[in-house]
């Protein structure tokens, strides 16, 4: 757990509270005294406004003693949108924070996780003097709440050993009334929608603007903390680093989502949304809510910790590092990033953008496959092991996988692993294609050499809206040779892939690529599997002059619209044999 994924506002932190902060989870649990009736029992804090835990027939009450009370369902209620283990009231410094019909909770409640279990055990105690831990268990699935005295956070922390099979997915999501919470980011701000755009979460305004909760996305890397605003006050998720995830440093699914009535800030464990690798069990995931002012949130001196019994904790003795000297090859402009991931864990760090120098420490143990990202391409990748206590210490690497290395007659884009330089790449992620502020999707012909990629031509290609590209191009005699067409892409929709043909040449239909089943270019991503097809064109199939090369979009699949078969371009480019 490297300290560079901290969030901006505690980069200044000592290096000993930030490694705490990021370690992982494990040890046993500490049972809480029970209620056996109505009447509440304080325990900790025999007076209203101190530090303390109570409890009665329903709840676990928390009070921080610095202005933040959060009750804990104890008992199922027979309301299908409440559970035990949800958070069910949260008043801070005078105003409640919780939705009254609705639970903050893992999924749809811990009571729903697994298919066929129910069972929902709830307990709670005072651990020491200054911290309150609850601890919920449903099926395989382990989720803690932990506050410090005097701090108004709540330490959350998630631990499964199977992942939770009802939804397939993992995450915590908070209902807090929208009167009380109304400002959060504009692309998911629903309130205004008046028309469903596509399949029930994304919607129009009457302006032609679209909104959806899926617009809140960001790049998983570029995110510490997410949350929402009063006048007055702020509520904010902050994020440990990650380990526990899936789909590594570019991931991007949904996070805050405003309606009519709730504010809703949703923290993702895993998500199959877009999702390029195999779900992580068995780690302790690690995310805290934040009250304050509005400002930067801030999680405090987290070291206590290690000392709270959470199944799947791992210390910082139980960990390694990797280091690299430096990294050459790399093209100036380009921020690299350095992965790494297994089947266990998953970590990243940001390369030196001088020297190349890299440096991820706080991983757990194993053999990992090591990857540099030039933007969000892979360029270099090998396998490293991590002993705990270790450093994996790496001479310098050079880079032997850039396309852009090779040098074309003409290219369209950049190897990059994203179709942001393209038409409307500034906008995908934010917005619905059909989103009135978007370009159209259906430009001129390309002209090599006139043309440019952002003006002219398309970050994503349909099936059914933008079919055929045509690109132009012009040779003289000396160029006519054997070349290399290559066509990158970032993802594809419903097997959707590029079918050249150039002059009286045309391929044979290339292989549906390997990609998420779900939706993406609808949906805010572009992040799937950077995908390269080539394709070697003899120098009879050219022309001295003018010739044409179109793309045609297939699939053995259809759609309409912007939800027939597509892709995202990555790069396009003409390479001499």
């Amino acid at each position: 757990m490297t300290t560079q994924h901290l969030k901006t506002s505690i980069a200044t932190l000592p290096l000993l509270t930030l490694l705490a902060l990021l370690a992982g989870c494990g040890g046993g649990e500490t049972a809480g005294d029970t209620a056996s009736g109505p009447t509440a029992k304080r325990m900790g804090a025999p007076e209203a406004g101190t530090f303390g835990l109570s409890e009665d027939a329903n709840f676990y009450t928390v009070d921080t003693g610095a202005g933040l009370v959060f009750k804990i369902r104890r008992l199922d209620n027979g309301v299908s949108t409440q559970s035990a283990g949800d958070i069910a009231s949260m008043i801070y410094n005078g105003v409640q924070y919780q939705d009254a019909s609705r639970g903050s909770q893992v999924n749809s409640g811990f009571d729903f996780l697994y298919t066929g279990v129910s069972a929902v055990s709830v307990t709670a105690a005072v651990v020491g003097t200054e911290h309150v831990k609850v601890t919920v268990k449903a099926g395989d699935l382990t989720h803690y709440y932990i506050v410090k005295k005097g701090v108004n956070n709540i330490y959350m922390g998630t631990h499964f050993t199977s992942e939770p099979s009802t939804l397939g997915l993992t995450r915590f999501i908070l209902r807090v009334p929208i009167n009380a919470l109304p400002n959060g980011p504009v692309p998911s701000d629903l309130r205004g929608t008046t028309s469903t755009i596509e399949s029930g979460d994304i919607f129009g305004l009457p302006n032609g603007q679209t909104r959806s909760k899926h617009y809140s996305n960001m790049r998983l890397k570029d995110w510490r903390y997410i949350g929402a605003t009063s006048a007055t006050a702020g509520m904010w998720v902050v994020r440990d680093n990650n380990e526990g995830n899936s789909g590594g440093p570019f991931y991007r699914s949904l996070l805050n989502q405003a309606t009519s009535t709730n504010q809703e800030l949703t923290y993702i464990v895993n998500y199959g949304e877009a999702q390029t690798e195999a779900f992580r069990t068995n780690i302790l995931n690690q995310y805290t809510l934040v009250f304050n002012d509005g400002s930067a949130p801030s999680v405090g001196d987290t070291a206590f910790l290690a000392n709270m019994g959470m199944v799947g904790y791992v210390p910082d003795s139980g960990r390694g590092r990797v280091a690299g000297v430096g990294i050459t090859g790399r093209v100036p402009n380009y921020e690299y990033t350095v992965g790494f991931a297994n089947a266990t864990a998953q970590y990243w760090t940001k390369a030196d953008p001088v020297t190349g120098h890299f440096d991820s420490p706080g991983m757990l143990p194993g053999t990992y496959t090591m990857t540099v990202y030039k933007n969000e391409y892979a360029v270099e990748s090998r396998g490293v092991t991590v002993t705990a206590g270790g450093v994996e210490a790496l001479n310098t690497i050079a880079i032997t996988g850039d396309p852009s290395a090779a040098t074309p007659l003409w290219r369209i884009g950049d190897w990059d692993g994203t179709p942001t330089e393209f038409i409307n790449g500034d906008k995908l992620t934010t917005m619905h294609p059909q989103d009135v502020r978007m370009a159209s999707w259906v430009p001129p012909d390309y002209v090599v050499g006139t043309s440019t990629p952002s003006t002219g031509f398309p970050a994503y290609q349909w099936k059914d809206v933008n079919g055929t590209i045509t690109i132009k191009f012009n040779l003289k005699s000396s160029q006519i040779a054997n070349y290399q067409l290559r066509l990158g892409m970032t993802v594809s929709y419903a097997g959707g892939r590029p079918k050249p043909q150039l002059n009286g040449w045309v391929a044979a239909n290339p292989a549906a690529p390997n990609q998420p089943k779900t939706r993406t270019l609808t949906v805010g991503t572009y992040r799937g599997n950077n995908t390269m097809y080539t394709f070697n064109i003899p120098a009879s199939e050219l022309v001295v002059g003018q010739n044409v090369l179109t793309l045609t979009a297939i699939s053995g699949s259809s759609g309409v619209k912007y939800l027939s078969p597509g892709y995202a371009y990555d790069a396009v480019d003409f390479i001499k044999l």
